[in-house]
């Protein structure tokens, strides 16, 4: 199903004079720290990506909202953009949430076409940001095969999300050799972070590390830690944030959205 939501009746830009502009869909939230860490990884694809037009609009919460952005955008002249989910999976907010809301946007702006790329996750990008993480947080090398990880979602009440992250959790194991890595959830679904860190240590792990695999700081994301606290984990990572593992997959999703739309002559708006 495409989700090019304003037909055009010619492909995507081929020209990097003409090139779209990227804007990123973030979730949004309460805490201070979320805009602020969505905006790191921004920074560093403009580094990347200097040709690029590069924008930031929140679903929820904080300012400026996608409809916002898609305004300026529009009134700036801009007539092709590629919206970005800055989400680790596929659930609510990728299949509906967001559509909806380009959709509507797009509705009152004449002139403009958007195209939403895929989401950022699953990609061997995602658990290099993690390894990453879990080496600043004090992993030394050769310690993987005495380690159990604790791969901590956000959660969902999606299936589909849920299966990719036990999916997620043993293909990391295979390629990275941990002792074993458990999928745990913050909400929605279980086990929760505790829980699974408590398994790992039954299990025999002479070491647990929680890998929050989450992109900004937040509620859910202050029960993964609060989870590794209370059953005694050996290391906490931070969130993913400004990992540059994370920027070069932005650009990745950015540009197989274009490969995509550029063959795309005609399609049915909202389809």
């Amino acid at each position: 199903m495409s989700r090019t939501v304003r037909a055009l009746h010619a492909p995507a830009p081929r020209t990097p004079g003409d090139r779209p502009a990227l804007l990123v869909v973030a979730h949004g939230s309460r805490d201070p720290r979320h805009a602020a860490t969505v905006a790191a990884p921004c920074a560093r694809l403009r580094g990347l990506r200097p040709e690029l037009r590069v924008e930031v609009g929140h679903l929820d919460f904080n300012a400026p909202s996608v409809p916002q952005v898609l305004a300026r955008l529009h009134a700036d002249g801009v007539r092709r953009a590629v919206a970005l989910p800055l989400l680790l999976t596929r659930a609510f907010h990728a299949k509906a949430d967001i559509p909806a809301v380009l959709g509507e946007a797009v509705s009152r702006l004449p002139r403009l076409a958007v195209h939403q790329a895929d989401v950022l996750g699953p990609d061997r990008l995602l658990t290099a940001a993690l390894e990453r993480r879990l080496r600043e947080a004090g992993l030394r090398p050769g310690d993987e095969r005495s380690t159990g990880v604790v791969l901590a979602s956000a959660g969902s009440s999606d299936p589909e999300a849920i299966a990719v992250i036990a999916d997620i959790a043993r293909e990391w194991r295979h390629i990275s050799g941990w002792c074993a890595v458990r999928p745990a959830f913050a909400s929605a679904s279980l086990p929760r972070t505790a829980d699974a860190v408590r398994e790992l240590r039954a299990r025999g792990a002479r070491r647990v590390a929680v890998a929050p695999y989450v992109v900004a700081p937040g509620f859910l994301p202050d029960r993964i830690a609060a989870g590794a606290r209370e059953a005694g984990a050996d290391l906490l990572a931070p969130v993913l944030g400004d990992a540059p593992e994370l920027a070069l997959l932005m650009a990745r999703r950015y540009d197989q959205a274009l490969v995509r739309w550029a063959g795309r002559v005609s399609v049915p708006a909202g389809a």
